[in-house]
């Protein structure tokens, strides 16, 4: 079976909010190259600047998996429209409650004030491409591996997940 997207099978993209400004050499090209489709539709996606789009609050996809603003880092989003979203989460919920929600972000503490307002069914992820922060600023203005680490880890939220990608350079004693 054909996974319905690129990072996690058995999930779709749902993107009222688009756009990140971490700059990471490895992410930016590829949703760069996803937006030069849209470039008709949104100058703001084609450009990949961190933007909502109100009109897509509406429409959940159907999917087991829901991977909230995937084509994005929620950290860039206002937290009013952040708080928007897991409110249509909520009432999505209603009607569909078995599906899950993942919440991406390379700056794990912008979910601080939104702990107790999440449904039961998201999860919180945060990328960790090493464990090293020698030479991470040539390819992300990101918070250091280090720092996001910290920060996910202080996450007081039962559902958190670590994806490591890309794999880069790291020590195997340390990052396990």
């Amino acid at each position: 079976m054909k996974p319905e997207s690129n990072m996690y099978a058995a999930a779709k993209t749902w993107n009222p909010f688009k756009g990140c400004r971490f700059d990471c050499k490895y992410c930016g090209p590829s949703f760069k190259k996803q937006a030069k489709r849209q470039q008709r539709l949104c100058q703001q996606c084609y450009e990949y600047e961190p933007h909502c789009h109100e009109d897509r609050l509406a429409k959940i996809p159907s999917a087991e998996i829901i991977f909230v603003c995937g084509d994005a880092d929620i950290s860039f989003c206002p937290r009013s429209f952040t708080r928007r979203i897991i409110e249509r989460i909520r009432t999505h919920n209603i009607k569909c409650p078995h599906k899950t929600h993942y919440f991406q972000s390379k700056k794990p503490r912008y979910f601080e004030p939104f702990l107790s307002e999440f449904p039961d069914n998201v999860v919180l992820l945060t990328t960790l491409e090493t464990n090293r922060d020698k030479g991470y600023r040539k390819i992300s203005k990101a918070p250091l591996p280090s720092v996001r680490y910290q920060q996910f880890k202080v996450l007081d939220y039962p559902r958190k997940v670590v994806t490591i990608e890309p794999v880069m350079d790291f020590d195997l004693r340390e990052f396990g």
